[in-house]
C-alpha cells in the first residue's frame, strides 16, 4: 500500500472505538426519514411491537437498528434518550426510527401537550372531594 493510502486508511480507523462509520453510511445516504405521518422530534416516544420475528427477519436488519430496537425493548423512550443511549446522531436515530416505524418493529407517539391536561386546580378539588367523602 502506498504512503498516501496508509495515511487515508489510518484516518478511518481508531484503535480504541474500532473503524469508524460516517452518519450517511448507517442511513443509506438519507438525512430525513420516510414518511412516517408523525414526526419524529427529540420529544416523541418510541416503543418497541412484538411481532414475533424470528432470527432471520432481525438478520435484515442493520446493527443500528437492531441496537434501537433493544433499547425499545427495555421501555418507551424518547428519540432524544435512543440517541443519547445508542451513542448514534439525532438525524440518524430520527432515519433509523423511520426505517423501524415503516417495517412495523416500532410505534411512535406524542407526548401529552400541557395545554390538554386537567388544570391543577380541577385536579385539587377532585382530592378535596374524594376526602370529604
Amino acid at each position: 500500500m502506498s504512503a498516501p493510502r496508509e495515511r487515508a486508511a489510518a484516518r478511518w480507523y481508531d484503535a480504541e472505538a474500532g473503524p469508524l462509520v460516517r452518519p450517511y453510511a448507517m442511513t443509506g445516504g438519507r438525512t430525513r426519514p420516510g414518511e412516517v405521518g408523525v414526526p419524529l422530534d427529540l420529544i416523541a416516544l418510541v416503543a418497541a411491537v412484538d411481532t414475533g420475528a424470528g432470527p432471520g427477519e432481525d438478520s435484515l436488519l442493520g446493527p443500528e437498528h437492531r441496537a434501537l430496537l433493544s433499547l425499545c425493548a427495555a421501555g418507551v423512550q424518547s428519540v432524544a434518550e435512543l440517541a443519547a443511549d445508542a451513542d448514534l446522531p439525532v438525524g440518524v436515530v430520527r432515519v433509523l426510527v423511520g426505517d423501524l416505524l415503516q417495517a412495523g418493529r416500532v410505534q411512535v407517539s406524542r407526548p401529552v401537550p400541557p395545554a390538554r391536561l386537567p388544570d391543577e386546580r380541577i385536579l385539587r378539588e377532585v382530592i378535596d372531594g374524594l376526602r370529604a367523602l
